[in-house]
């Protein structure tokens, strides 16, 4: 067979697999059902967006899915991994960026970059450090305490964080928020550009229905703890006879989905 067909039959095999799987996933806290009965997959070379208002129940299944939290019921496959009792070998090709989690504020840059490449077991950390620090303007303040960053800085040093062990999964929780129109800009185009190079699966949650739009071939709709409609941003749009998914995410969130 020629080196290319091999390649090409090698990346169909990749995507046909899902890399992510949920199955019956819940999670209650006392009489809250705060996740009720989620099922999903997300395929390499995949972006999917996991959408909802708050409360939904977005940043609970990202938490039970890097482990941080522990399910009521149901079951997590990352990387063929079962997250409840085989994670580790999973979570050492994983990483999770969000705005609203701090690096260690007394630490600088260089010094938190380098404690998460020792947690991931980068080899010649140094090195992916300086890599990573030129291709996404860090460089300049890399000595720089983290508890000194502007947003739009921080924000470029937890992409370097979150990109160090140059992931297969990669989880985003509203890595957007609260930053100017143009370093929104800027941190999509280079997270559209790892997901080119690398094949990864991606899955955001957000609230920026353009940034949804513009990343996710897929979006999951999410409702008091479980998904009520999914499909591509577009296919989505006709369904609910809406110009815009923001006119769809506000169909669901106030009168729920329709009869898929």
């Amino acid at each position: 067979m020629p080196a290319r067909s091999a390649d090409r039959n090698a990346v169909a095999a990749e995507v046909a697999t899902p890399v992510v799987v949920v199955e019956g996933l819940a999670k209650h806290f006392g009489a809250v059902r705060a996740v009720d009965g989620v099922d999903f997959s997300v395929h390499a070379h995949e972006v999917v967006g996991l959408l909802g208002g708050n409360g939904a129940g977005k940043t609970t299944t990202i938490a039970m899915l890097l482990g941080l939290l522990i399910p009521t019921a149901g079951r997590i496959t990352v990387l063929g991994h079962d997250m409840r009792g085989d994670r580790w070998p999973a979570l050492a090709r994983m990483n999770f960026s969000s705005p609203y989690v701090d690096l260690p504020q007394r630490l600088t840059v260089r010094e938190n970059l380098r404690v998460y490449a020792g947690l991931y077991g980068v080899p010649d950390a140094a090195r992916r450090i300086a890599d990573l620090a030129a291709e996404l303007q860090v460089a300049e303040f890399l000595d720089r305490r983290a508890g000194k960053l502007s947003a739009g800085q921080k924000t470029r040093v937890a992409l370097a964080k979150a990109l160090l062990n140059a992931p297969d999964v990669l989880f985003l929780d509203e890595p957007t928020a609260s930053l100017d129109p143009d370093t929104a800009d800027w941190v999509r185009s280079r997270l559209v550009d790892y997901q080119r190079r690398s094949g990864a699966a991606i899955l955001l949650a957000s609230h920026n229905m353009g940034e949804v739009e513009r990343l996710c071939g897929r979006v999951l709709m999410m409702r008091e703890g479980r998904i009520v409609d999914q499909g591509s941003p577009q296919a989505l749009i006709e369904k609910y006879g809406r110009a815009t998914l923001e006119q769809v995410f506000l169909d669901i969130a106030r009168r729920g989905a329709r009869a898929a």
